[in-house]
């Protein structure tokens, strides 16, 4: 008897094992038909690569365009539809594929003098920069460039506007003014931004005095990038390089108009953070258009914008503002 226990324990042993592995396989058959339910397929179905690859290229090929609706008292008009609109490059009308309205997210650059002839206003200037930024879209992104002696990147693209605000705070006033440095490097960091529509804002109260890179260099720049410069230059005097008839309020309006910008000069700090937050409003309530060119030349000339307006009878003279043109593509 105890010969046929001993006979029948390995033989239970075996099938006991042999069952484990039974059931081990089952539950494995299932994990991996679950996985494979469940996983997502890596392209969508009926994907055509030469149709994405067409798509890629028309996308390329558009040129985006911010105007800017204001009426005779300054203020923005909205609700206007792609038929009110007419747009010419070099003088030759241009079909206008793309239409939007809508607050899209924009990749913002803030230039703020610190200077030493900033000191009597930069607290003023500071709580009107935090004014433009908490007015702005909550999905946008910035970053802070201040300028004295050198320009300086002092906070990285961000959506958090206090990191800005905390960056600001502490920023004393003291030393030259490098303007066109500051707008040379902020057009260069500008490409490190995430959303097509792109802004800057410049925040100063002086000429240039020492900067490497000369206004010929800025304005090829600026009209090479697809940026909207806005910017505010503080006139504090009579003799103030922003006073009227100063070469450098003529350099803030040239630079600003290029890009569909504008310029403002306020007489008092108490002015600046009214226009910040109009600033940002406006960046709110453009219109954009998009047209792919007629012009096939890849010769990379300079090549004007126009944007017209066929206001709905009723509605008072409108002025629309949008960037001057573009260097079209290079051979």
């Amino acid at each position: 008897m105890s010969n046929k226990k001993g006979d029948g324990a390995p033989t239970n042993r075996r099938l006991l094992a042999q069952l484990a592995i039974l059931l081990w396989i089952l539950f494995m058959g299932k994990v991996l038909l679950f996985r494979a339910q469940d996983s997502p397929t890596s392209l969508p179905p009926q994907i055509n690569p030469k149709s994405s690859a067409s798509s890629l290229k028309i996308d390329v090929d558009l040129v985006l365009v911010n105007a800017t609706v204001t009426d005779p008292n300054n203020r923005f008009v909205t609700g206007l539809e792609k038929e009110h609109f007419q747009l010419f490059e070099d003088k030759i009308e241009q079909k206008i594929s793309h239409f939007s309205n809508e607050d899209l997210p924009t990749s913002i650059g803030l230039l703020f003098d610190v200077s030493s002839s900033m000191s009597d206003k930069i607290g003023r200037a500071k709580d009107a920069a935090v004014a433009f930024l908490k007015t702005s879209n909550p999905d946008d992104e910035f970053y802070l460039i201040t300028f004295a002696d050198r320009p300086n990147v002092d906070e990285e693209f961000t959506s958090d506007v206090s990191e800005i605000q905390n960056r600001l705070v502490y920023k004393p006033a003291k030393g030259s003014t490098t303007l066109y440095d500051a707008v040379y490097l902020g057009l260069e960091k500008m490409k490190q931004g995430h959303n097509p529509k792109k802004a800057i804002l410049l925040i100063t109260d002086g000429e240039d005095t020492r900067s490497r890179y000369s206004l010929v260099n800025v304005r090829n720049a600026v009209k090479e990038s697809d940026v909207q410069i806005y910017a505010i230059g503080i006139v504090n005097s009579y003799y103030s390089d922003f006073a009227q008839g100063r070469t450098g309020r003529a350099v803030l309006e040239e630079m600003t108009e290029i890009t569909g910008g504008k310029a403002y000069f306020p007489n008092s700090v108490y002015e600046l953070e009214d226009i910040c937050t109009k600033i940002a409003i406006e960046l709110k309530n453009q219109y954009i258009l998009g047209y792919s060119s007629t012009n096939p030349a890849k010769d990379g000339r300079w090549r004007k914008i126009k944007v017209k307006l066929n206001a709905p009878k009723g509605l008072p003279a409108l002025s629309v503002r949008s960037k001057t043109g573009y260097y079209g593509p290079a051979g």
